[in-house]
């Protein structure tokens, strides 16, 4: 009788887990590299809001606006393209739902630094780098991670 242990390979259980999961590391890259684009508009938006004296609230939601629009047609027709299309005023309404939430996840993030912590520390959180860092980097993050279950779940559905 044989007393080998049999185990599996640690490259075959990468190998396993790569094909299981191969549909969502490609669509986490293709939202990562849409979500890059707007970031980088989103980013641009909030800053030249900031310099020309906009209420900081006012230039984060104009960012947002612009570079949600952006994000959904890089989602619908690439991220997301090979899904079935549940109809444009559907996904758009929906979309834009939860980039609502995403914006008040940012604000709540922008809202907790800026008002919350800066009555307390004002020198450090009422600044504009405090702001663009809450808004920009925790919001931001928090909010995509979000969007990402969000869109897959409810609004860019998979066929069953």
């Amino acid at each position: 009788m044989s007393t080998e242990l049999t185990s599996t390979p640690p490259r075959n259980f990468v190998l396993r887990l790569y094909d299981r999961f191969a549909g969502l590391v490609r669509e986490l890259g293709k939202f990562g590299v849409v979500g890059g684009i707007t970031f980088v508009v989103d980013s641009g938006i909030y800053a030249a809001g900031l310099a020309l004296g906009w209420n900081t609230y006012a230039a984060k939601t104009l960012a947002v606006a612009v570079a949600a629009t952006l994000a959904f047609l890089g989602n619908r027709f690439w991220t997301w393209r090979d899904r079935p299309k549940s109809g444009l005023h559907r996904e758009y309404l929906l979309y834009f739902l939860f980039n609502a939430i995403g914006l008040g996840i940012a604000l709540g993030c922008l809202w907790l630094s800026h008002s919350a912590l800066g009555s307390v520390w004002p020198n450090v959180f009422e600044t504009e780098i405090a702001d663009f860092i809450a808004a920009n980097v925790f919001g931001l993050v928090l909010g995509t991670m979000f969007r990402f279950y969000a869109y897959r779940r409810w609004v860019f559905v998979a066929a069953e």
